[in-house]
């Protein structure tokens, strides 16, 4: 069966794997390529905090000493009085269609509540990223509604579908 899945802190040498899937087009996957931008985000952020904020962070998905990609989080405030976290992931090419997403996507529901207040976690993705659907779905999250042209990518607008764990949500 292999070594569980586990979710740990960047460190300085993962960083060149977070800039390849997010600044290289071989490796972002077809739903995460939105053209080049900044490689140098991922170091400054680290150099700052370690990827880890009040706001939002990021972490490793590895398995053993393997690494397999990083999910990351954000502060987003619907209303003055509340906040949730909304989500990410990515999966290195080599690591993709093994179910190690919908793992990655519970454990890091688990932690973010494990150690925040937080209530409830969204995650987006688009209607056609039918993988990365049932990867959220098959860690517990619900769909809750399609965002028509929320998001531009590859020289058209494209409509995005939000998923949605709550705290009191059974457990997966």
């Amino acid at each position: 069966m292999g070594e569980p899945l586990e979710l740990r802190p960047v460190a300085e040498d993962d960083l060149t794997i977070l800039e390849r899937l997010t600044a290289d087009p071989a490796s972002t996957g077809e739903y995460a390529w939105f053209g080049w931008r900044d490689r140098g985000h991922y170091r400054r952020r680290w150099t700052e905090n370690g990827l880890l904020g009040e706001d939002g962070g990021a972490l490793m998905v590895c398995r053993g000493e393997e690494r397999l990609g990083f999910v990351a989080w954000s502060r987003r405030q619907p209303t003055p009085a509340s906040f949730c976290f909304t989500m990410g992931i990515a999966m290195l090419p080599g690591a993709r269609g093994k179910g190690y997403g919908a793992e990655a996507h519970r454990l890091l529901a688990r932690y973010l509540f494990a150690h925040t207040t937080v209530h409830r976690i969204e995650a987006d993705t688009e209607v056609d990223n039918i993988a990365e659907q049932k990867a959220l779905e098959k860690a517990g999250f619900s769909r809750e509604g399609v965002m028509r042209g929320c998001g531009w990518r590859d020289g058209a607008w494209r409509d995005g579908v939000t998923y949605a764990i709550l705290r009191t949500d059974p457990p997966v």
